[in-house]
């Protein structure tokens, strides 16, 4: 979602009370980004702006209302909150783009354990199987979204060559949407329409389809178990390409991503997510990957993350149900190249910029088996995140990568709160602080204090420096040659999204890296891909001055403090006044090296 990394910062902030987490949505122009939006009793529900013209949230029964926010120039993060401490169905609409019946910009929050569905049809159960009945669009529906309000549990939808002028809403469950031809079988948003097709029905699987120019989202699952994306693209969309929100037992195998400001793929909100992504490629967009509190048997594998903004990059936030972040497996990953400024963000995913993979805020994920080169910042960090409340990086585990090529350190370890981390049997050449490996083994006693601060300001300096002016638009970015289709799109079976996650038959120890990885490689080591950041001896000591700055000033102060004054001396005044200047400079090293790394 909107991820605060701007907001990565100082100590003192981590102490605050803890904060409540709420759930966010969003207002563009002119839809919200969750339709119908569950939450339990007692949910903070964020409304932030982030389209081009006034919005607000009105309670169709007058209950409540929220500001009216006059556009994302504003500010990000403006908007309103409302508590729901009461169980219930609450309709609300924009007062500006929507009616209090539903109509036009209006949405649904449904609080606790109450009977709800979004379907006019009301509640129909899923199916295990198919039901042997294909709709055919155009021959018998002209529209994409009329196949799907005439299915029935069980059916193929099946669309034809053709761009599609629509947003498809689906509420009927288990049934199967599959275009015949995956780079001819186009939904195109005409940056007018919200998502490409949104999905609030358990098990429904979309295959074999382009999804373009849609102001929110191009493939868009919300609060539904059995979830599943085969061989879609995702292109030039205004939020997110590929997105599973508040939903469990899911895949995403076989698809392309690009041009998306927030991220390529998305998984947010879940625990235990039970979901796979795998066999993907995200490139051009503001991250390749953005987790937000999910996690519990969430494995991303096998994928290709390149000229991106900023690769992989899961996050603790409080603008999301349930963090932190945590419990996640990235593996047999191909990430490089993510250091690129022609790809869209939004303002605060920006200051990622640079980085292979960002454990921000994490708890217990394992990073392995990856291969990760090209980055001007960090090939691997573990870094905080400060949302309403602070999240440090724990007991999170990276070992057994082949890491080079960073600007700045190919393995990292930073800011207040990134304890018990391990990195291990990583091939690299740098690291921040220096000799990671060696006092933050997996085996090693972990010291808590071996953490780089660098990192961390160099976020802090981003955050002050970016503009809106800096960001490319989305709406431009390159389209991709055409991609892989599905084999026998025609006379393939219909695939239900039930037991997803079991049907899948997962193997970790079986994740392959990509096929292109041995070229990607040998290309990059002959210096015909991308360059090589790795620096000088010279650039590893301003890498790691901070640290050193800060070593020396404690053996400064330690020696002084025993050292043996004369009778007529100030003995405590000498020492404090040279525990000052110590900590002076160290500020002053640590400063400088963020302002260097922190450029853009």
């Amino acid at each position: 979602m909107r991820n605060r990394l701007a907001l990565l910062g100082l100590f003192a902030l981590a102490c605050r009370p803890a904060v409540p987490a709420g759930t966010l949505i969003s207002m563009s122009d002119n839809q919200y980004s969750g339709v119908v939006t569950r939450v339990p009793v007692g949910t903070r529900v964020m409304f932030i702006n982030h389209g081009r013209s006034i919005h607000n949230a009105v309670a169709a029964d007058g209950a409540w209302k929220t500001p009216d926010v006059p556009a994302r120039t504003a500010g990000e993060g403006r908007g309103g909150e409302v508590v729901f401490d009461q169980p219930g169905v609450y309709r609300y609409y924009c007062s500006y783009h929507g009616t209090k019946d539903g109509g036009g910009m209006a949405g649904v929050i449904v609080v606790g354990d109450v009977d709800y569905s979004p379907s006019p049809k009301g509640r129909i159960e899923p199916v295990d199987r198919p039901s042997g009945r294909t709709l055919r669009v155009p021959a018998e529906y002209s529209t994409i979204q009329a196949a799907v309000d005439a299915a029935q549990p069980g059916d193929l939808v099946l669309v034809d060559r053709g761009v599609y002028k629509e947003e498809v809403s689906v509420t009927t469950p288990s049934i199967v949407i599959r275009g015949v031809d995956r780079n001819a079988t186009i939904i195109d948003g005409e940056f007018v329409r919200g998502n490409g097709i949104s999905v609030l029905a358990d098990a429904v699987a979309v295959e074999n389809l382009t999804a373009r120019n849609a102001l929110l989202n191009g493939f868009f699952w919300t609060g539904v178990t059995g979830f599943r994306g085969s061989f879609l693209t995702a292109i030039n969309n205004g939020d997110y390409g590929i997105y599973a929100f508040g939903s469990s037992d899911g895949l995403f195998e076989d698809s392309y991503a690009s041009g998306s400001p927030d991220s390529g793929f998305y998984i947010g909100q879940c625990y235990p997510c039970r979901t796979i992504i795998r066999n993907v490629v995200a490139e051009h967009n503001g991250l390749g990957f953005s987790g937000t509190n999910a996690g519990g048997a969430l494995y991303l594998v096998s994928s290709v993350w390149r000229h991106n903004r900023a690769g992989i990059v899961p996050s603790s936030l409080d603008v999301e149900l349930d963090p932190p972040q945590r419990e996640a497996v990235y593996a047999a990953n191909l990430v490089y190249s993510n250091t690129n400024r022609k790809a869209p963000a939004i303002l605060l995913n920006a200051i990622a910029l640079g980085n292979g993979i960002l454990l921000a805020g994490s708890v217990r994920d394992t990073v392995e088996r990856n291969v990760v080169l090209d980055h001007e910042g960090h090939g691997i960090i573990a870094a905080p995140i400060l949302d309403r409340n602070y999240y440090g990086p724990v007991a999170n585990v990276i070992r057994n990568n082949l890491v080079l090529g960073s600007g700045r350190a190919d393995l990292a370890n930073g800011g207040f709160g990134a304890a018990g981390n391990c990195f291990a049997g990583n091939d690299h050449r740098t690291s921040a602080p220096i000799a990671l490996e060696l006092v933050q083994g997996c085996r090693a006693i972990r010291a808590p204090w071996w953490s780089d601060l660098v990192s961390l300001g160099t976020l802090l300096v981003r955050a002050s420096a970016i503009r809106e002016d800096m960001i490319p638009d989305w709406k431009t970015q390159p389209e991709p040659p055409p991609q892989p289709n599905m084999p026998d799109p025609l006379g393939a079976p219909v695939r239900i999204a039930r037991q997803v996650f079991d049907s899948a038959r997962f193997d970790l120890a079986a994740a392959q890296l990509p096929a292109e990885t041995d070229s990607v490689v040998a290309a990059w080591r002959a210096g015909t891909l991308g360059r090589d950041h790795t620096p000088g001896l010279a650039g590893r000591v301003v890498a790691n001055a901070s640290f050193l700055m800060l070593a020396l000033v404690l053996v400064w102060w330690v020696v002084r403090l025993f050292r043996r004054a004369a009778p007529t001396a100030h003995p405590w005044r000498r020492r404090i006044g040279a525990l000052a200047t110590g900590v002076v400079l160290y500020v002053l090293t640590l400063g400088a090296s963020a302002l260097w790394f922190g450029r853009f």
